[in-house]
């Protein structure tokens, strides 16, 4: 039964119960390898509405006027309203052994004999507050469970075969709604995906209002490329919180790219990937500012990880190691840094062992897109002076190098008015 409850909805004070992070609740069962998953029987109808309310829900059928004595879909607050209810009443055990997304609980132990403990505790609880749940959904005691369209194990995360499987035989989209429900499929399992907003941009530009639809050859090859990734995805590692993070980024002239790994015996594992399509406005920036921008975008989507805790921090750009030392800065790069301000060891990674995040943030065919045609000027090197006075970053280095202070930029050498990274005729 469907109810238009839209009126209601825009006169009711919102409930700011925010609904949990998916990643940061699939990070708590890390170390597991036992698993309960249980779903409440029509969870909102197991919530009472006061009596002084039930008026507000009223709705008028053929059999007369009617008001719901319980929680109905439909209303904005209804979400909220479910899962703090779940939240206090899991309290004491929530991300020990339990965690709650609406009306899916997961249960996750290290041992069976755990395992049979904490799933004794859940059930009396949900006994003591009159829940019930649904048997045919519920599943005991695996060591592999589906939750939340993820599959986890003691190996890892995995996304649902099931869903793998539709996103496989998806066939082409026809229209701007076709491509946004196929986008919307694919972007929930984006973190398996090395390079995914790379691989879809070409069909997410025809999500814009001011696109005309035309599925092009780049479409199609995006569309194919984007089916086969996520069809020979990497197994994630589950984050561990006793082990520090390694990020590693890159920015090309694409794109960017970074990966969340950690330490896992001899082998460096991934936790997540990341990319981002590179916007016009970020085309025409220095190569020292789109890879400060890449740290930046990687330490800020994965603040909830980083933030607070000590980790390594891998770039092929040397000079970014004195990022929070570099006295003249745009509005811009204050910005940023000042979000970058967190406890991590900078290393300089040699561009041929920064694969992954290299192939993140780069798509050769798809350089197209994002090609600018210009004219060289007959004096090149007079322009690049010039250029030099507007760019801060490398004014700053220049005129320290001019009054012999090496300190910091020992690597840079100033040659007939043109700045190297390494001693002239090296490079």
């Amino acid at each position: 039964m469907c109810i238009e409850y839209r009126g209601l909805n825009a006169i009711t004070v919102k409930n700011r119960e925010p609904l949990p992070r998916i990643d940061d609740l699939l990070d708590r069962v890390q170390g597991c390898r036992y698993f309960s998953k249980i779903n409440m029987k029509s969870g909102y109808h197991q919530i009472a509405i006061r009596p002084e309310d039930q008026h507000k829900t009223a709705f008028y059928s053929r059999y007369g006027l009617y008001e719901f004595v319980v929680m109905p879909f439909g209303l904005c607050n209804a979400p909220g309203t479910f899962q703090r209810a779940m939240n206090r009443i899991f309290h004491d055990y929530l991300d020990k052994f339990v965690i709650v997304y609406l009306n899916d609980i997961l249960i996750f132990s290290k041992t069976v004999e755990e395992h049979v403990a904490h799933l004794d505790e859940v059930l009396n609880l949900l006994r003591q507050y009159k829940f019930k749940i649904n048997g045919e959904k519920c599943e005991f005691g695996r060591t592999r469970v589906l939750y939340l369209g993820h599959a986890i194990s003691a190996e890892g995360l995995k996304p649902d075969d099931a869903k793998v499987a539709s996103i496989r035989d998806w066939p082409r989209p026809q229209s701007v709604t076709e491509m946004r429900s196929f986008l919307g499929m694919t972007d929930y399992y984006r973190t398996f995906v090395k390079n995914y907003s790379i691989v879809a941009a070409p069909l997410t530009d025809l999500t814009r209002l001011d696109t005309p639809w035309e599925w092009t050859d780049e479409c199609e090859a995006a569309f194919r490329h984007l089916k086969h990734a996520l069809t020979h995805y990497e197994v994630l590692k589950l984050s561990d919180p006793d082990k520090p993070f390694i990020v590693t980024t890159d920015a090309s002239q694409y794109g960017i790219g970074a990966v969340l790994a950690q330490q896992e015996g001899p082998k460096l594992r991934p936790v997540e990937y990341m990319s981002k399509k590179m916007s016009s406005q970020k085309l025409a920036k220095s190569t020292y500012e789109k890879e400060l921008y890449a740290v930046y975008k990687a330490l800020t989507h994965w603040r909830h990880y980083l933030l607070g805790r000590f980790f390594i921090l891998r770039t092929d750009h040397q000079t970014l190691r004195w990022m929070r030392t570099q006295s003249v800065l745009s509005d811009a790069l204050k910005c940023w840094i000042k979000v970058i301000e967190h406890d991590f060891d900078p290393q300089y990674l040699k561009g041929e062992y920064n694969k992954v995040a290299d192939a993140l943030s780069r798509r050769p065919d798809f350089s197209g897109a994002l090609t600018t045609e210009f004219n060289l000027t007959d004096n090149v090197t007079q322009s690049l002076v010039e250029a030099y006075r507007e760019d801060q970053f490398m004014s700053e280095i220049i005129r320290r190098l001019q009054t012999k202070d090496k300190k910091t930029f020992a690597e840079f050498e100033l040659v007939n008015g043109l700045l190297f990274l390494e001693k002239a005729g090296t490079m």
